[in-house]
């Protein structure tokens, strides 16, 4: 039996309208907020520093601060998406209607990737206003920001069914993935670490995001670029599998 098309179209929709009615907070904020460390450590702090892999500070922090804003913003606008119906119990007319997980999952995730993809494009745009920088590599670049947003996408579908209050839904966000973005390369080369720490550093499964993508840009990775595509994807089919034993045992479907 194939997917219902009409309903993957109605919540998709539904949330990409949901965008346009908090514009401020889901694009603007993100991209203003972005545009100050641009600012800040581009033009201000990065003219008085000196390269790093042959690259101006300023270029180099780009796919840093890229990744910061996708990944939060991605698990933000998903968990927030299916948590709502949650909250408003309108989950249940969700559940009893004909579609399946499957269907659920694309529309909401869908949605959740697409505002994050458009954020990130946003974003590298904004940056050219402020510092040069080229992409070495563009479909490598898009397959990053793709696989990307649709895996902390479903990981943020995960944690709005976790979740049983707001407070929840923030606190993977803002106490563990900005942390290890900001310890993950994010401002600097990990190879600029003392050795140990450069070991340390390597548990964060952020770095193999950001270095794969700053390869992307520069063609200088911390960790072998295979490795990154490998840790992206195994992270990817672990949310899927993890979204399929949630559907299939009910766990956390109720508010």
């Amino acid at each position: 039996m194939g997917l219902n098309l009409h309903a993957i179209r109605a919540i998709y929709r539904f949330e990409m309208a949901r965008t346009g009615r908090t514009l401020m907070q889901s694009i603007a904020a993100p991209v203003l907020t972005t545009s100050l460390y641009f600012v800040v450590f581009g033009s201000a702090i990065g003219s008085r520093m000196g390269e790093i892999d042959g690259v101006g500070y300023g270029a180099f922090i780009i796919p840093g601060l890229i990744m910061l804003s996708l990944l939060g913003e991605s698990i933000s606008n998903a968990s927030f998406g299916i948590y709502m119906p949650k909250w408003s119990g309108t989950i249940y007319e969700l559940l009893s209607a004909p579609v399946s997980f499957v269907e659920v999952v694309i529309g909401y995730v869908g949605a959740a990737a697409t505002k994050s993809l458009i954020l990130g494009v946003l974003i590298l745009a904004t940056a050219r206003v402020f510092v040069d920088y080229e992409i070495q590599h563009p479909f490598w670049m898009l397959a990053f920001l793709l696989l990307t947003a649709t895996s902390f996408s479903l990981f943020g579908f995960i944690i709005g069914l976790w979740a049983d209050d707001f407070q929840k839904l923030q606190v993977v966000p803002l106490m563990v993935i900005t942390p290890l973005t900001f310890l993950g390369g994010a401002f600097y080369s990990i190879k600029m670490l003392p050795p140990v720490w450069q070991t340390i550093t390597l548990f964060n499964p952020v770095v193999y995001l950001i270095s794969g993508f700053r390869w992307s840009f520069y063609g200088n990775a911390d960790v072998p670029v295979g490795i990154s595509i490998a840790a992206i994807l195994g992270f990817l089919v672990a949310c899927l599998v993890a979204v399929w034993w949630i559907f299939r045992s009910g766990w956390k479907l109720k508010a």
